[in-house]
């Protein structure tokens, strides 16, 4: 049942939706004039800002929304992550992966999506203006993945998008040794424990940005992938997946994911809302007759395709030409940015071809 709550065609539309998001938010927030996002704590400021520009609208709208929402691709990522692990794992086998070959194999596929990246964008960052300081600590760190647990992380991780390795690798972990094919009640529990402490941070705190750079500030969306791949049947086969209730779910998701930015508490739970809303949303278009609504699902399924490698190699181009923004040229440097990393992505995503995929060795096969 599993499966038919996201199909393979919908999954990668998600993943496209989630990184359109993530790499024009990565661009959009390093320009001084367009409002910060809340991604790692919750700045006031940042929300009066908001809602100044949505009260005084102005040509840089479509920035100041993708800045102040785009990250939420993130969550969409763990999300459709945790369902994958489920389906993988769980309901397509009965058999059980060792912790220490699950946990080297998930490793090794993510260090084969970064490395492409973190190799190029280490030689284009040393020739261009801005240079990052690198030492030992911080090379090793991202090489093993463990730089989210640095002390100041906001100055321990470059390109700063990096830092999603980390948090896949804590929540692999997590997944294997705690939540695999155990009662939901466990994540459940996980979901809440990680929610209550992180309520009980100060909103703008070195705490709460230490805390969210890890698997305790990710787990809301992954634990609620899990929960639906498990259980999602339950509601689908109740709630029915008619076109209009779907943009009607779309509708009230996305209101609810602006209404509850303004709030602390409500903004915890923001990414369940996100989801929600990115999963009608793809719905809704594959039900849709019409045109368009196969064009736009169609583009998004395509970006989905590239998704990884546009991850990776979006921090070099953005480094590359964002100074044509910064000089006054905001939408012919966005233009030229969305253009080069899509052509960047579909060169990286072929190399990454060639290099030779891990494979999980189970004692039994030794």
């Amino acid at each position: 049942m599993s499966k038919e709550l996201l199909t393979r065609a919908e999954c990668n539309a998600l993943r496209g939706l989630a990184i359109i998001g993530i790499f024009l938010h990565n661009y959009c927030h390093w320009l001084s004039p367009i409002v910060k996002e809340n991604e790692y704590t919750f700045t006031r400021h940042n929300v009066e800002v908001f809602g100044q520009v949505l009260s005084h609208p102005d040509a840089n709208l479509p920035l100041h929304l993708l800045s102040f929402f785009g990250h939420y691709g993130v969550p969409i990522f763990l999300f459709l992550s945790a369902f994958g692990l489920v389906n993988k794992y769980e309901l397509a086998s009965s058999r059980s992966v060792p912790v220490v070959p699950f946990v080297r194999y998930h490793y090794l596929k993510l260090f084969k999506m970064m490395i492409v990246g973190f190799v190029a964008f280490v030689l284009v960052d040393a020739i261009t203006p801005g240079s990052w300081h690198y030492d030992v600590v911080k090379v090793v760190a991202q090489l093993l993945m463990l730089n989210n647990l640095l002390p100041d992380p906001d100055h321990m991780i470059w390109p700063g998008p990096y830092w999603f390795f980390g948090l896949m690798l804590q929540l692999y972990v997590v997944y294997r040794c705690m939540l695999y094919k155990r009662h939901w009640g466990w994540t459940a529990g996980l979901m809440a424990v990680c929610l209550a402490v992180q309520l009980c941070l100060a909103p703008e705190g070195e705490e709460l940005n230490r805390y969210r750079y890890n698997f305790m500030g990710g787990m809301l969306p992954f634990g609620a992938g899990l929960l639906y791949a498990r259980f999602g049947g339950r509601l689908i086969g109740r709630a029915g997946l008619k076109g209009c209730w779907l943009f009607g779910g779309f509708l009230l998701f996305s209101a609810l994911v602006v209404a509850m930015s303004y709030d602390f508490v409500a903004w915890a739970v923001v990414p369940l809302a996100v989801c929600g809303a990115s999963i009608c949303l793809v719905k809704w278009l594959t039900r849709m007759p019409g045109s368009i609504s196969k064009a736009v699902f169609a583009v998004l399924e395509w970006m989905g395709g590239i998704s990884a490698a546009l991850f990776v190699c979006h921090p070099i181009t953005r480094k590359i030409l964002i100074p044509i923004s910064r000089h006054g040229d905001i939408y012919t440097g966005l233009i030229l940015y969305i253009v080069a990393s899509i052509c960047v992505a579909w060169l990286f995503k072929e190399l990454m071809k060639r290099i030779p995929n891990p494979k999980m060795k189970l004692k039994d096969e030794a």
